[in-house]
């Protein structure tokens, strides 16, 4: 699955090279989709301000109407800058406001526009599982975990009220947790 979310990042990059808005925007997306894990609607909510450069931070505000604040890493980085950099002024009219990913006509993005192009891209790597915006988030859990990253920090990053949920979001198998606290527990 990692290597699938990588090929499908891959090819959202070579597909913004050309520095059209729309392939800038789908490549930023899904690199911010892939670090954070955030949701959908999330995204779709953010403004320009809500992403914080000097901390490589993510304000997002969840279900609940739960703020959090959610890391990310080089590669978002440098799609986010070249987004608002590159894409997003050329996209940008007097009805865009704040919001930090627009459509073609310069609104906000939507939900719908997001499926799509995770989707489309997903469909041109070969093999890969069709990766849904969900997909990504998904992907992003599972991986923080199989790096070794605490349960209850994904749950954070997340915006899981409970740690079960995140369980079973991330595909903890049984027999994983087993195998880790065998490997770990000195009384295993």
């Amino acid at each position: 699955a990692r290597d699938a979310a990588a090929a499908v990042l891959d090819v959202a990059a070579v597909a913004s090279d050309n520095d059209d808005p729309i392939g800038v925007r789908n490549a930023a997306i899904l690199e911010l989709l892939y670090a954070t894990g955030i949701r959908v609607g999330e995204l779709v909510g953010l403004d320009i301000d809500d992403v914080d450069f000097s901390a490589n931070v993510v304000r997002v505000v969840g279900k609940g109407n739960r703020e959090r604040t959610v890391p990310f890493g080089g590669p978002a980085r440098r799609a986010m800058r070249r987004w608002l950099e590159v894409g997003r002024p050329v996209l940008v009219t007097a009805r865009s406001g704040p919001a930090c990913f627009l459509g073609r006509r310069g609104g906000r993005v939507d939900p719908r526009q997001v499926r799509t192009a995770a989707h489309a891209l997903t469909a041109e790597v070969p093999d890969a599982p069709d990766l849904g915006p969900h997909g990504f988030r998904h992907s992003a859990a599972t991986h923080l975990l199989e790096g070794g990253a605490d349960l209850r920090m994904v749950q954070e990053l997340l915006g899981h009220n409970s740690l079960a949920t995140t369980q079973l979001y991330t595909h903890v198998s049984i027999d994983r947790l087993k195998a880790s606290y065998a490997q770990a527990h000195p009384r295993a």
